[in-house]
């Protein structure tokens, strides 16, 4: 853990879109479309003119709503179809909280890590989450809220850990999923390599770490590297990353929900760069 953090070159913090646009995706998954449910869930994707929606379904009360955004979106988008809520929860998982607003959506076109990296070029500020094998789908929803909140760049998952996009991320990320590329790797540690080489300073939260995160926290670029909840960081994405440090907690508390930690080391990483400035 030796490697020194480069002094951060000044620059603008890029938007997601600039990274599209420096470095458009491809879609390399089967375009199966997939339902959208709840407020926050389909109003973003509707505005997104990046998605394509296939259909659009709202009920009485939000009928409305939902066709107003339609309206305003860059895009062409389908009518809106009316429905009761039995109805709507029909075409729906089981248990889906859907607040009268769905869409039929194709997936988005997936970003590699390197397309990521590459939109960010002279971008003296940036953060990005990784997410070593972190599996539920609820968890990896509130992570991207909070990352879209906290204006990071991606939130990278091992491919063979990681949920699909569903509904239910997609609800727990509120919208999120529109601004923030959800990028899948094959290699976790291969991935944190990468992001050292292109000037990232790699921070795994480890909840035995002797410095806090807020000393760890370097100016520049970051990645927030967080393990799973039962397992935490595995030997390997420990030992690849530059520096371990822990969020402060109560020892009664046992340890964080995985969502919570992320938000709280994104808040202390955004704290950190306004004091900065």
């Amino acid at each position: 853990m030796s490697r020194q953090p480069q002094p951060p070159e000044p620059s603008r913090r890029p938007s997601r879109r600039a990274a599209r646009t420096a470095a458009p995706g491809r879609d390399r998954r089967t375009p199966t479309a997939v339902w959208l449910y709840g407020l926050h869930a389909v109003l973003a994707c509707v505005a997104n003119p990046e998605r394509r929606c296939r259909r659009l379904l709202a009920t009485d009360r939000t009928r409305e709503r939902l066709a107003g955004a339609a309206a305003a979106a860059a895009v062409a988008r389908p009518d809106v179809e009316l429905c009761d809520r039995r109805a709507l929860a029909a075409v729906l998982p089981p248990d889906a909280v859907h607040q009268g607003f769905a869409a039929l959506v194709e997936p988005l076109a997936e970003l590699t890590l390197e397309e990521v990296v590459a939109g960010l070029e002279g971008a003296a500020t940036a953060s990005v989450v990784v997410l070593d094998q972190a599996s539920d789908p609820r968890n990896v929803g509130a992570v991207i809220r909070s990352a879209a909140a906290f204006g990071a760049a991606a939130v990278v998952t091992q491919d063979r850990h990681a949920p699909t996009t569903t509904g239910a991320l997609a609800k727990a990320a509120a919208g999120g999923l529109e601004r923030v590329s959800l990028v899948s790797v094959v290699n976790l540690a291969r991935a944190l390599r990468s992001l050292q080489a292109a000037g990232f300073w790699c921070i795994g939260l480890d909840a035995e770490a002797q410095e806090s995160l807020a000393r760890a926290l370097p100016p520049g670029r970051a990645a927030l590297v967080l393990g799973s909840e039962g397992y935490g960081l595995r030997r390997l994405t420990r030992e690849t990353c530059d520096g371990l440090a822990r969020i402060p907690i109560a020892s009664a508390s046992g340890s964080l929900n995985l969502s919570a930690a992320a938000a709280i080391a994104l808040y202390e990483r955004a704290r950190g760069e306004d004091g900065a400035g």
